[in-house]
């Protein structure tokens, strides 16, 4: 569906170039929820835009639905784009238009009839429902209401892609859900390609079923989300990770109350991951009755993530040390992995700066 290779952008100026994408390759496949996540100035933005070539690129190849993006004609350029929808953060609605108005406006050169017009613009107004919008002006609408709006001009030349730049970031985070949940609707019922530019794991988490880590300008990781999440590799994706499972939050909790810590001699503690059926096993109980290791848990979390459901606990483990190594052989047995950490203090700052 959507090929980048070995795609760069430049940009001049009057320090010198500036490289703000270089060398990357993404293979986004048919009806995927494709995140790109990284921070502010990692180059994401830049890298969707040329997916439509609103930004060219200086380096490399773009291809969508078969075509070299690169290689086409100005007419032919503007027919791709069509099939290529885009939103936005701030939404871009025209204010002296009605919701109707605005999402009729590409529909202008379409050759359609104005019956035909309206018959689609009501019908795209029920798909992100807003019926009772027609006549309404962007100034009488929420902020979700607006992006509904927005979304649905991204569709009236029924696109196969639907590009979402930072597309929740002005919406609170009750609203952000409820776009999202219309995002993955429209991904279903149209088999909608759907390519996400965030900075939040939280909206990864959510909706996508692919993502890619960005950092000055390179993609540094990129695969399915159950694996980027359980197997993170780089430490900026387990950065964006520990925000999304609150990870980073508990530990700072657990940290700045040592009674809730208390460590003894032989406690240990560590963070526990386990991911699909191992959920649901008491593995917890099993250290106690197998092992004879006293668990305490300080804090745990479980996300369903594609349907696969994840979990993470922060515990300190109190017993035996032969025995705990034997305990710790037994999880690792049901691929559930463990970050230890033991009783000095200098250690568990290294812990905390390890999973932050």
């Amino acid at each position: 569906m959507i090929t980048l290779k070995d795609v760069g952008v430049a940009f001049k100026g009057t320090q010198g170039t500036i490289n703000a994408v270089e060398k990357v390759n993404l293979s986004i496949d048919k009806g995927d929820v494709y995140g790109i996540v990284g921070y502010s100035g990692a180059g994401k933005s830049t890298l969707v835009r040329t997916i439509n070539l609103l930004q060219r690129p200086t380096k490399g190849s773009v291809w969508v639905n078969g075509q070299n993006m690169l290689a086409l004609s100005p007419k032919e350029l503007r027919n791709a784009r069509k099939k290529v929808g885009m939103i936005f953060q701030h939404f871009n609605l025209m204010d002296s238009r009605t919701v109707a108005g605005n999402i009729a406006y590409p529909l202008r050169k379409s050759g359609l009839s104005k019956t035909a017009i309206k018959e689609k613009v009501v019908e795209l107004l029920e798909l992100v429902g807003l019926s009772d919008k027609y006549d309404a002006f962007p100034s009488q609408l929420s902020g979700g209401q607006k992006q509904r709006v927005a979304i649905a001009r991204a569709l009236a030349n029924d696109p196969d892609v639907l590009l979402c730049d930072e597309a929740t970031s002005a919406l609170d985070p009750k609203t952000t859900l409820s776009i999202l949940e219309l995002l993955k609707e429209l991904n279903k019922r149209l088999a909608l390609t759907i390519v996400i530019i965030t900075h939040e794991m939280q909206v990864v988490k959510e909706i996508c079923n692919k993502v890619a880590v960005m950092e000055n300008g390179h993609v540094v990781e990129n695969g399915d989300v159950v694996s980027i999440f359980t197997q993170p590799k780089e430490l900026i994706t387990k950065e964006f990770i520990n925000t999304a499972t609150h990870i980073d939050q508990a530990l700072d909790k657990i940290l700045s109350h040592p009674t809730l810590l208390n460590l003894q001699e032989n406690d240990t503690l560590a963070n526990i991951s386990y991911v699909g059926t191992n959920t649901s096993e008491p593995l917890i109980s099993h250290l106690s009755s197998r092992f004879h290791i006293a668990t305490n848990i300080l804090y745990g979390n479980v996300e369903i993530l594609q349907g696969t459901p994840v979990g993470n606990l922060l515990v300190v483990l109190s017993g035996d040390p032969v025995q705990k190594q034997k305990a710790f052989a037994y999880l690792e047995s049901k691929n559930v992995s463990i970050d230890t950490l033991k009783n000095q203090s200098e250690k568990i700052v290294q812990f905390k700066q390890k999973i932050s």
